[in-house]
């Protein structure tokens, strides 16, 4: 019996986030941790989190098939996961990697109003996850996307070994591969880690490179990250960034091998830049861009559109799902950048990571109706609106 391929294997950090409540009005953020205090929260919202979970679950919500794989224990927060992916459609919690011995990763994310949220969160076995542990038959997707590779021991050590090695098993099956970051702790083993190395290691494996500014800074350039943080004062380090400064990271970056860099510019939007070279292109795998010379060296930035925001826990997560979705729909490089925004938006007009994404044609919809965008700094003179609200070099 012929198994049919899906769109996307989507693999990486997993686990179960526990988001309390905060009535309005609660001032809990100005001294949450003081010894005795009661805090007044509400009912709590129970979701999987992490790049697999909050990536591939957007993705089947603009109506691709999903396969997602992560590990998790054999426990109580490890079958609610499983729990709250079945909800969603069976299939989804059919390749998770069941560890017996290890507790399931969680995270206990406050998010006060007025201010920003801090995450407590528990490894478990994310640390232990290997190329050992995904057979041959799971990667089969045309997309394989890895998140979160920072968080996760096994795979960020020996320069990204393991982590280069499912790559090229999955280029073997001719997908094409994509990787999110994550930020780690500055005092962690990953926080002192040479990123370069891992780069030169991993990235000539992969075809679409997808993280946060702030987060990519923070790996290749760390005195420019500190200033960052210094200027922002407890706001967005990106908008500290000049567009020339962003083109400048991602020649940096495409110098790796990748094919493409989309930067991840938090309330500033996305940015995305394209290799000039045509046969790198046409080696991407499955999602190859149909008409390469649209593609080639492209360079554009999208600012985020309007949304009343409740949470913004996963919304870079969507947005990189609205992105790859440009791909598997086969659009030129504006829309799959209108696109990669929109999910992202879509996501913060809920508490949770992705239950507030709709499917793709929703979203179009919402668009052509003139969903309006926010103001981008970040945009130059010198830059000119095209299709889609995306902006690009004159």
């Amino acid at each position: 019996m012929t198994i049919q391929r899906p769109d996307a294997v989507v693999l990486g950090l997993i686990c179960l986030d526990i988001i309390p409540g905060f009535p309005a009005g609660s001032t809990a953020g100005e001294n949450l941790f003081v010894p005795g205090k009661l805090i007044e929260v509400t009912d709590a919202v129970l979701s999987s989190g992490g790049a697999t979970s909050n990536t591939g679950l957007a993705l089947h919500r603009l109506g691709f098939d999903v396969r997602i794989v992560g590990k998790i224990g054999d426990d109580t927060f490890g079958r609610a996961l499983l729990g709250i992916f079945q909800a969603e459609a069976e299939h989804l919690a059919r390749d998770m990697i069941i560890s017996p011995d290890e507790g399931t990763s969680y995270s206990i994310i406050l998010n006060p109003p007025g201010r920003d949220r801090m995450i407590m969160h528990s490894v478990g076995p994310n640390a232990t996850f290997a190329s050992a542990d995904v057979p041959d038959e799971t990667l089969r997707g045309r997309l394989v996307h890895f998140g979160y590779p920072p968080l996760m021991k096994k795979i960020y050590e020996n320069d990204g070994a393991e982590l280069e090695h499912l790559f090229r098993r999955a280029k073997t099956n001719g997908a094409t591969t994509s990787l999110d970051m994550a930020r780690p702790d500055p005092d962690s083993p990953a926080g002192r880690l040479d990123w370069r190395a891992f780069f030169r290691r991993v990235l000539p494996t992969v075809d679409v490179f997808v993280p946060s500014i702030d987060e990519l800074v923070f790996m290749i350039d760390r005195a420019l990250f500190d200033q960052l943080e210094r200027d922002a004062n407890g706001g967005n380090p990106a908008a500290h960034l000049s567009m020339d400064e962003i083109n400048a990271i991602a020649d940096d970056i495409l110098a790796y091998g990748p094919a493409m860099v989309g930067f991840k510019l938090g309330d500033e939007g996305f940015y995305l830049k394209v290799t000039d070279d045509r046969a790198r292109l046409a080696a991407m795998g499955s999602l190859t861009p149909p008409d390469l010379d649209a593609w080639r060296g492209a360079r554009l930035a999208s600012p985020c559109r309007c949304v009343e925001v409740a949470g913004t826990i996963g919304s870079g997560d969507c947005t990189i799902a609205g992105f790859l979705g440009g791909l598997f729909r086969g659009t030129g490089p504006e829309e799959a950048v209108a696109m990669a925004v929109s999910p992202g938006a879509a996501s913060v007009e809920v508490r949770d990571a992705n239950s507030g994404v709709p499917p793709w044609d929703s979203l179009k919809e919402r668009l052509a109706a003139g969903w309006r965008q926010n103001p981008c700094s970040l945009i130059p003179n010198d830059w000119e609106p095209g299709p889609h609200g995306v902006w690009r070099k004159k």
